[in-house]
């Protein structure tokens, strides 16, 4: 039977426990000890080499989860930690490479490893209660499996909310044969939230009550500013018992945002020489905040997303979603510092590291830019345009002055049928729209270009090129007052039956938001082909972030036995329930 991943921790951490950690780690808190070798500020950048200092590789490698104490500025916290280090200790591997990897449990609970993007046996996946029992206290587990992939992947903790105190790595594996990205030289940056309360603190918090963590709502010296929505706006949207600034469950005001552990005044510095072209493999390994990516005064060219190649696409900012992993290159003529941006997507908090000819350059940092608001549009209301001031209500076969506003409006089961209504579901978007074209969240009016999902295409075609079979819809609902997140209305601890494929089959799924959050839906053992909105070679990924309001329709190939998570990457959305199991058999056997 399946682990309940929504229920809390059994063994949650106490004072006691914590001190202890923070004695283990001993002289660890003389700071830049916590630090792997890669993840020092002055990285003079990685190549695909063996034995290079900071990285672990080789048939076999040894990790030990534990404790360490974690210090920003004169704030000591405590982390769990790989090898004793945040982030953990970067892997580095070769396609065709047969791996052995050991992991240790030093901890008092159990704990997990799972190898994020990796084609892999699903026994060692890594996923308590659905591919593995996961590791015990004092215990040890081996992974074994062969490098079927290249590209830029990490790995993580699958074991109570672990991974957003620190137990997070990068995981770069080369190709067998020439690279088909072309750099001189190359960085790995690891974005990341970091809070000095534990995760199930922050998730008591919040579903105490409702955006705890919002301190940037609407006020009334805003309206009279004309930065806020009109006061008409303001009204209807209170009566839908919706805020058109929750576009982050946790924020800045709370949320230390980190590159490579570094916040900005730790000012991590990449060190490159003019005229070279400069690969960064950039992870989101944080548990809930979507990044917009920037360097200003440099474009980039995109070239990967989620570990495999793309046709290159030059832009001057894009958006990480939680869990994905996009490698740019950037070719800086001039010998100064450039600044290289991770601002959250709702703009309450950025960190900034430093691309620099030598050490002691600084780049500057850059102000926050404006706040942004939801519209109509992220209800998947949109009805030509976006904002809810001048729209013909009559015309929208959902009228707002005939909404039951206190049964939570927009709740036609028509709309969407196979929907578990009751309390874990506020809404049904009536419209859902294909976003793909669209640039994302908070990144509507910036005057320089932005990539958008439209634009990607795969550098090599899929090689299964039939057509899907059949179709199916995922509904992604919620009630986010009640901070309840589910899958077709229903959250993972009410024993949810698995969604079941065929061996083999192509099939086509629907991914439906009816929620105002951008969910980044992470499917486990495979690839998966991004088809709408796009032309020519779709491009593939394991990770799609779906837009407020939005529809994403994806292909893919069930050609992974066994059973497999699928869930919104949302570290706490995942946690309240918005995750279900993927089972994949032979259909005759039903095995």
């Amino acid at each position: 039977m399946a682990t309940d991943i929504s229920l809390p921790m059994q063994n949650p951490m106490n004072r006691r426990s914590l001190l202890k950690g923070a004695t283990m780690a001993g002289s660890a808190m003389a700071l830049g000890e916590l630090f792997p070798a890669w993840a020092k500020s002055g990285s003079h950048g990685l190549h695909a080499v063996a034995g290079q200092p900071g990285t672990l590789n080789g048939p076999e490698i040894e990790l030990s989860v534990g404790q360490s104490a974690f210090r920003l500025g004169k704030k000591t916290g405590h982390a769990y930690t790989v090898n004793g280090t945040l982030p953990a200790p970067l892997i580095r591997l070769r396609e065709g490479q047969n791996i052995k990897l050991v992991v240790r449990n030093t901890l008092s609970e159990d704990t997990s490893v799972h190898w994020h993007g990796m084609l892999l046996p699903f026994q060692m996946d890594g996923v308590p209660g659905v591919s593995f029992p996961g590791i015990g206290p004092g215990e040890s587990f081996t992974y074994e499996f062969p490098m079927r992939q290249h590209g830029t992947y990490w790995y993580h903790s699958h074991s109570h909310m672990q991974e957003a105190m620190g137990m997070y790595g990068a995981l770069i594996v080369d190709p067998a044969g020439a690279d088909p990205i072309k750099y001189d030289r190359e960085h790995v940056l690891v974005i990341s939230d970091w809070s000095f309360q534990h995760a199930h603190t922050n998730f008591k918090k919040q579903k105490q009550k409702a955006g705890y963590f919002n301190k940037r709502k609407q006020t009334f010296g805003g309206l009279l500013k004309g930065k806020d929505q009109p006061l008409s706006e303001r009204v209807m949207w209170g009566q839908m018992l919706m805020d058109p600034t929750d576009i982050a469950d946790v924020t800045g005001a709370y949320y230390h945002y980190l590159i490579n552990g570094h916040d900005s005044m730790g000012n991590w510095t990449g060190i490159f020489q003019p005229g070279e072209r400069v690969r960064l493999r950039i992870i989101n390994a944080a548990a809930m905040s979507n990044f917009n990516i920037r360097i200003p005064g440099l474009p980039m060219w995109v070239v990967a997303s989620d570990g495999l190649p793309l046709t290159p696409v030059e832009t001057d900012e894009f958006q990480i979603a939680v869990a994905e992993t996009w490698d740019v290159i950037i070719e800086p003529k001039e010998a100064i510092p450039y600044a290289f941006i991770a601002e959250s997507i709702d703009r309450s908090g950025q960190c900034r590291a430093t691309l620099a000819p030598q050490m002691g350059m600084t780049a500057p940092i850059p102000p926050l830019r404006e706040r942004p608001l939801l519209t109509m549009k992220d209800m998947g209301m949109d009805h030509g345009g976006g904002d809810m001031a001048g729209m013909d209500h009559s015309a929208m076969g959902h009228d707002m002055a005939a909404m039951d506003h206190g049964d939570m409006n927009m709740r036609d089961p028509s709309v969407a049928p196979q929907v578990k209504m009751g309390p874990g579901v506020a809404s049904l978007a009536p419209t859902p729209l294909d976003r793909n074209a669209e640039r994302p969240t908070g990144l509507e009016k910036v005057p320089h270009r932005v990539l958008t999902l439209s634009q990607l295409r795969a550098l090599e075609p899929n090689p299964d090129q039939r057509k899907p079979s059949r179709e199916i819809d995922v509904h992604l609902t919620a009630n986010m007052e009640r901070y309840m997140w589910s899958m077709d209305g229903v959250k993972y601890s009410e024993k949810t039956e698995p969604l079941p494929f065929r061996h083999n089959e192509r099939v086509r799924v629907n991914l439906i938001n009816h929620t105002m959050m951008p969910h980044p839906i992470h499917l486990h053992g495979h690839f998966f082909e991004v088809v709408n909105g796009q032309k020519g070679q779709y491009p593939r990924k394991n990770v799609i972030n779906v837009l407020p309001g939005a529809k994403v329709t994806f292909d893919f190939t069930a050609d992974a036995m066994g059973d497999w998570a699928f869930h919104c990457h949302m570290l706490m959305h995942m946690h309240a329930g918005m995750f279900r199991v993927v089972t994949v058999r032979h259909e005759e056997s039903g095995e």
